[in-house]
């Protein structure tokens, strides 16, 4: 029997080798902790150089990274009318069979009628079918694992275009066109081509809608993402003075029959309207312009009419200008110095005769005079320090304050001109409630919308102006604030021409708009009409300053245009919805008018939809088919934090009732997929180190006591 197995003291190397295998485990697990820690630092860098973003799959639980958007736009502008074709390239980086979504704007008084889809070598062409047909049509195809393409309105401005069944690595090509007027205003021409959808706040109990589900991408975490090309081919029949873009940086060179426009830097992110403006050599100018079609035997007719309205001899009229300015959190940033900076100078222009209030809104309303007051020094002070004040914050409840402005105190007995200004982004999913409000109350008021921001909603803007017989006057930054404010209150000073008529004699003829607008200074009638024969001619007339005025234009002196069938089939669908919302017909004579329209002409509406199918299956029955919503950006000049924030401050305004209600209503993107997962472990590890590592200094150190 040796010493060591009986009455042997016991060596001390044996007593601290159980400390020296503790000590080991503390050190594995920290290191374990820690290296998780750095690892997940690395890949949160590594993604945020990349500007790459991981997107969880509607639907199901597995997360996949987003499919990669190019869009490229040409268009050719012809007189008077805009023809644009967008294609846009779906990429799937990822290692799934993929379903692309994507929400897109367009011109408001656009007409889609074109979809394509460019599978390798195949180019699959669209059909207009009724809205639910295509749906079943593009969903069975879907299962069958079958490339497929749907088009489908969402808004008269807003698409969404749905992709099946692309391949891991596969890119599909999908091209639609539209066909949209020109804008003139004060001699100068215009296009505006929106890029990005804004996100749109939905009252609480309302329905959320498809562009709210949309994600949104926060520009200092992912950059800007979704590059577009543009080129313009400008046709415009007369000799052009200046072409300028307020939005991009462009380049202008010559090319036969007019210019081409391209975007200075080849490229730009998807995250602001790109507009685009000509002028006129220094001429006289025709008083009308006129174009001609003729499709499946019927024949169409534009035209185009500035009145020569003379300069005012006698100083304006005294009015009531109620200005109302949207201070809710998507004003955030640029927009919301855009839209105060307006303000103070209309409060600066305002006349000695004139009264005046002040209405300003987010989810709360404040109305700053009990009713309009003189603009006299006191009351203009009051107004700029209330305006100066103001901060973007809660949500955007737009009916309630445009009821308030166009409440009338003195009603029609009070014989001045009333006219309400209203400034916002228009980013909100309940449009026809703000269309019944302006039906319903707008008396004798005219309404003139003013939409600020990188990427006002267009089509809500001028409804909005139509309804309340006004106009729409854009601002797209500081720097435009003076010159459009000026613009507009040199509309809102001018001679007005009302009770403004159509006739045309000699030929039958369906014109639209049913109802001409009211004229403002520089701001054309534009007429399209269905006619039996050119061998007619068009009256338009109505009264200037309360003086008869009226010119008339032959039809046979038309020059040969394009698209016109697609323009007039698109302002009698807005008629029907116009005549909707003025309850002069039923919602589903609404439909019956507008499902014709769009089966007719070919157009996708809110009763019709493009489908493209290719009928060789492509994905396997057994792979399974993820959906992938691409993400949008936020349009320039947008507050990220202002938008989404639940700490908002609250300025003039209380909080929203529920502060997460915007930031629920989007699925915000995700820059890693189980960060939060990681840092726990990692954390956990490292504690777990630490608690096992003084169990086992204590536990030896008691052992070697003994």
């Amino acid at each position: 029997m040796s010493a060591h197995d009986v009455g042997a003291p016991k060596p001390r190397v044996a007593s601290g080798a159980r400390p020296r295998r503790w000590f080991a485990i503390l050190c594995e697990a920290f290191a374990l902790g820690l290296l998780l820690l750095v690892a997940l630092a690395g890949t949160g860098r590594a993604a945020e150089r990349a500007g790459g973003l991981i997107m969880r799959a509607k639907g199901g639980d597995q997360v996949v990274e987003a499919v990669r958007l190019g869009t490229d736009i040409d268009m050719t502008v012809s007189g008077l009318t805009v023809r644009g074709r967008v294609t846009q390239a779906f990429r799937n980086d990822t290692s799934h069979w993929v379903e692309a979504v994507y929400v897109y704007p367009l011109p408001q008084d656009g007409a889609v009628d074109t979809l394509k889809m460019v599978v390798g070598k195949n180019v699959i062409v669209g059909e207009i079918k009724k809205r639910a047909e295509a749906q079943a049509i593009y969903d069975a195809a879907k299962a069958q694992g079958k490339k497929a393409a749907l088009v489908e309105q969402n808004r008269p401005n807003m698409f969404t275009n749905a992709v099946a069944n692309v391949a891991p690595g596969e890119t599909v090509l999908v091209q639609i066109e539209y066909q949209a007027p020109v804008a003139v205003s004060a001699g100068e021409y215009s296009l505006r081509l929106p890029l990005v959808v804004a996100p749109r706040y939905a009252s609480p109990g309302t329905a959320p809608s498809p562009e709210s589900r949309a994600t949104i991408v926060d520009p200092k975490v992912a950059g800007a993402i979704n590059p577009v090309t543009v080129t313009v081919h400008l046709r415009a029949g007369f000799p052009l003075g200046a072409v300028t873009s307020a939005s991009h940086a462009v380049d202008v060179r010559d090319e036969k029959g007019g210019k081409v426009i391209t975007l200075a830097k080849g490229q730009a992110p998807a995250d602001r309207d790109f507009v685009l403006t000509w002028k006129p050599v220094p001429m006289a100018a025709p008083g009308v312009a006129m174009f001609r079609e003729k499709v499946a035997g019927a024949h169409y007719v534009l035209a185009q009419v500035t009145p020569p309205i003379a300069a005012r001899a006698a100083p304006p009229p005294a009015r009531d200008i109620i200005f109302v300015i949207d201070n809710s959190g998507s004003m955030g940033g640029e927009s919301m110095r855009q839209a105060k900076a307006g303000l103070l100078y209309g409060l600066s222009n305002l006349k000695p005769a004139d009264r005046f209030n002040v209405v300003r809104f987010d989810d709360t309303l404040t109305v700053l005079f009990e009713g309009s007051v003189a603009a006299d020094t006191a009351n203009l002070a009051k107004a700029r320090k209330f305006v100066s004040g103001l901060e973007a914050t809660g949500g955007t409840e737009m009916v309630p304050a445009m009821a308030a402005a166009l409440r009338d105190e003195n009603g029609r007995a009070d014989s001045r001109v009333r006219q309400v200004v209203f400034m916002t982004d228009g980013a909100i999913s309940d449009e026809q409630g703000l269309f019944d409000a302006i039906t319903a109350g707008r008396g004798r008021s005219k309404v003139f919308m003013v939409g600020i921001g990188s990427a006002p909603n267009t089509y809500l803007m001028g409804r909005a102006a139509e309804l309340g017989r006004g106009t729409f006057t854009h601002i797209g930054s500081t720097d435009e604030v003076e010159t459009a404010m000026r613009t507009l209150f040199d509309k809102l000073e001018s001679p007005v021409a009302t009770n403004l008529v159509a006739r045309f004699e000699g030929t039958g003829s369906d014109a639209a708009p049913a109802v001409l607008p009211d004229l403002y200074r520089g701001e054309p009638v534009t007429l399209a009409a269905r006619v039996d024969d050119l061998d007619g001619v068009v009256t338009i007339g109505g009264f200037i300053d309360g003086r008869p005025w009226e010119t008339r234009v032959r039809l046979r002196d038309a020059e040969a245009g394009k698209g016109i069938s697609k323009l007039w089939a698109r302002r009698k669908i807005t008629d029907a919805e116009v005549a909707r919302t003025l309850a002069q017909i039923t919602e589903d004579e609404a439909d019956a008018r507008v499902l014709k329209l769009g089966l007719d002409h070919g157009l996708v509406t809110s009763q019709t939809s493009l489908v493209a199918v290719d009928k060789t299956p492509a994905r396997p029955a057994s792979a399974p088919l993820l959906r992938s919503d691409l993400p949008l950006n936020l349009p320039a000049g947008w507050d990220f934090d202002a938008l989404f924030n639940r700490k908002a401050s609250t300025g003039t305004g209380d909080a929203p009732a529920d502060p997460e209600q915007q930031i629920a209503q989007l699925d915000l993107p995700q820059t890693a997929t189980d960060a939060p997962m990681l840092i726990l472990a990692g954390l956990g590890l490292m504690a777990l180190a630490l608690v096992l590592g003084a169990g086992g200094w204590a536990l030896g150190r008691r052992r070697t006591a003994a």
